[in-house]
């Protein structure tokens, strides 16, 4: 019935000027909405799902019927899900994440709650990775760092809020702004035309101006700050909406992560399928302390294979989070080299060619004078990447590979060197010329990529890398 009322809405307000009478219109939207609900039941009543000795079964379909089967072992994460309607309802979405993303995955929609939840502990149960082997690489101290049922990090409403105004964001302008444009004929003036906002507000520009500089200014900082509260009141009610109850708690297989205001969701994820960390702030928040931390996996998180752990923390609140998935954060110990300097001398020198040639262009055809302001953009180009490479670091230690890059968003990975996939190196032209490399770094879930390594560098991390995966004997991890 909800994905019926929109469209009924508009197929109401598209024929309003060719039917005559409010019932009429009353009557189309509500055959619309009725339509809709009757498809809905058809298909709830051909939708089944079994619980099978090794396997999960859904079947589905009104007239061409499709069934999907997914092995226990195959199901990395079981999450659920409750939008606020279903919340009110009693129900929840039980979704079976494979890692392989799209048709590939069951999501039951919707179940009774303590019907989603016996399931999900179900499905843990018959996973084959139910005795709780030790993660690659994770040692004994690590995987009992923290005890079972104990949080590791929880966001009460204050750090919600902090959180929030850091989250500036005008996207409920932009959102006003095109909603206006769409439905503009709802009006009873053009949004569009200065003249009418004129007298809608009864400010003729000609007053504005008799009103002085000063009051101009005042005016416009007055727009200036009321868009500031728009702002970050958006940025509080995207992250309240999105991380309002963010608790992540140890399981007794690994993590289990709720957080929603209105749409709650209940992930729980083995802590053996951590394949990397990513480590992230902003240039604003690293001032301040604030970092967030990531889970790579192999199943989906909105869409993406990181999972959020911890949105917004301090180091110190990060580390045991870490700990308890078998990595450990880069610190005062960690030995963190430079990359190349050459491949960012190539790269500056590659930015600047084409304002050198725009302004060589408007030298030739046209005023010379416009030359200049091409060429406005290269120190900002090199500056640009001198400040890339003051920040690009990488480190590699016993059991992991770090990397660190950004100066405006810093990003540090870190990985185990026994869960990568694979290890290449690339060379272009200007690498080969210069000595330089990127190593690329195979990470089920996610990818990974130290960038303008010297070339002898690329090669021991490659070897180190190697050594540790042919060292382990993979029969015994799960």
């Amino acid at each position: 019935m909800r994905k019926a009322v929109l469209p009924a809405i508009a197929g109401a307000i598209g024929l309003r000027s060719e039917l005559s009478g409010i019932g009429f219109v009353a009557g189309i939207a509500i055959l619309a909405i009725a339509i809709g609900a009757g498809v809905a039941v058809l298909r709830w009543w051909r939708t089944t799902y079994t619980v099978g000795a090794e396997d999960i079964r859904l079947e589905t379909g009104v007239v061409s019927r499709a069934a999907r089967s997914v092995p226990y072992e195959r199901i990395q994460d079981v999450s659920l899900e409750q939008p606020l309607l279903a919340r009110l309802l009693g129900l929840t979405q039980v979704r079976f994440e494979t890692g392989a993303g799209g048709s590939d995955e069951i999501a039951l929609a919707y179940l009774p709650v303590a019907e989603g939840e016996a399931l999900r502990e179900l499905v843990r149960e018959r996973r084959d990775d139910h005795a709780a082997v030790p993660a690659a690489g994770a040692t004994a101290e690590d995987a009992n760092a923290q005890p079972v049922g104990a949080v590791l990090f929880a966001m009460k409403p204050a750090r919600v809020v902090t959180f929030g105004l850091f989250e500036f964001s005008l996207a409920a302008v932009a959102v006003v702004a095109g909603l206006a444009q769409q439905f503009d004929f709802l009006l009873p003036f053009d949004v569009w035309d200065w003249d009418e906002w004129q007298g809608v507000l009864g400010v003729p520009v000609d007053r504005l101006a008799a009103l002085g500089p000063v009051m101009q200014v005042v005016i416009g900082l007055a727009t200036l700050a009321a868009l500031s509260v728009v702002g970050f009141a958006t940025g509080i009610l995207r992250t309240a909406l999105r991380d309002w109850g963010f608790v992540l708690e140890r399981t007794a297989r690994g993590f289990r992560r709720r957080r929603g205001l209105l749409t709650t969701t209940d992930m729980v994820m083995p802590a053996h399928r951590v394949q990397a960390l990513e480590l992230r702030t902003g240039w604003l928040r690293r001032r301040f302390g604030w970092h967030g931390l990531k889970f790579v996996s192999l199943a989906q998180d909105a869409g993406s294979g990181s999972h959020v752990v911890a949105p917004f923390a301090q180091m110190e609140e990060l580390a045991p989070i870490a700990a308890a998935a078998g990595f450990a954060l880069p610190g005062d110990g960690t030995l963190w080299q430079r990359p190349a300097r050459r491949a960012f001398v190539d790269r500056a020198v590659l930015g600047a060619a084409v304002p050198i040639l725009a302004a060589a262009a408007l030298a030739i055809f046209a005023d010379p004078r416009l030359a200049l302001v091409p060429l406005l953009a290269v120190p900002v180009i090199a500056a640009g990447q001198a400040l890339a490479w003051r920040r690009a670091r990488h480190a590699l230690d016993a059991r992991q590979v770090f990397t660190r890059r950004g100066w405006l968003a810093p990003r540090i990975d870190v990985a185990q060197r026994v869960k990568l996939q694979s290890v290449e190196i690339r060379q272009g032209p200007l690498g080969r010329r210069g000595g330089y490399a990127t190593l690329h770094l195979g990470l089920a879930g996610g990818t990974m990529a130290i960038d303008a390594l010297p070339a002898g560098e690329a090669q021991r991390i490659r070897d180190a890398v190697v050594e540790s995966v042919a060292g382990l004997d993979f029969s015994q991890v799960s």
